[in-house]
């Protein structure tokens, strides 16, 4: 199969998460369609080296979630500081169109503590929220699948704080 068959089943298959992907990374729409057509782009040069020691899966992921760290550092001079997991850790934290609305904002307070992770943090927890465990998550990372399982340990119990300790201060 060739780099552009390979692109347009990617695109057809991973679009939707790509999307989501981007989502975690750029809280701005504009900048946000910026970076998935970034994502696009770095995904359609690498199908050129893509020889199948992976799974299509995994080379997808890899190449967008290195392209979104890319983006995210460019735009770092601009956007608030990285910060670990450490310190966002010390950082201050009726009806049914209500409920939406209270989901919507939920979503929102969570993306916005997801962007604030470093690139590694934020691409194994974005990666555990697509579904993958923790040997995908090492594979595409390049770290062991249990320091995946750790992270994902980690970062979830410090989001939940984060997201709660938001909640109560009106966040």
């Amino acid at each position: 199969m060739g780099q552009d068959e390979l692109y347009r089943e990617t695109a057809g298959s991973y679009g939707a998460a790509v999307e989501r992907l981007a989502r975690a990374y750029e809280a701005d729409a504009d900048r946000r369609r910026d970076l998935v057509q970034d994502i696009h782009i770095a995904l359609w040069r690498s199908f050129a080296a893509f020889d199948g020691r992976c799974s299509l899966r995994t080379w997808v992921y890899r190449v967008a979630h290195n392209a979104a760290t890319s983006y995210v550092m460019r735009q770092r001079r601009n956007n608030a500081p990285l910060v670990s997991l450490e310190d966002l850790d010390t950082l201050a934290g009726g009806d049914a169109a209500e409920a939406s609305v209270d989901r919507a904002r939920a979503l929102e307070r969570l993306l916005a503590l997801i962007q604030r992770l470093k690139p590694l943090d934020r691409q194994v927890i974005l990666s555990y929220l697509e579904g993958m465990d923790a040997a995908a998550i090492g594979e595409i990372t390049g770290i062991t699948p249990g320091n995946a399982a750790t992270k994902i340990h980690r970062i979830k119990h410090l989001l939940t704080r984060q997201f709660y300790r938001g909640a109560r201060h009106g966040e």
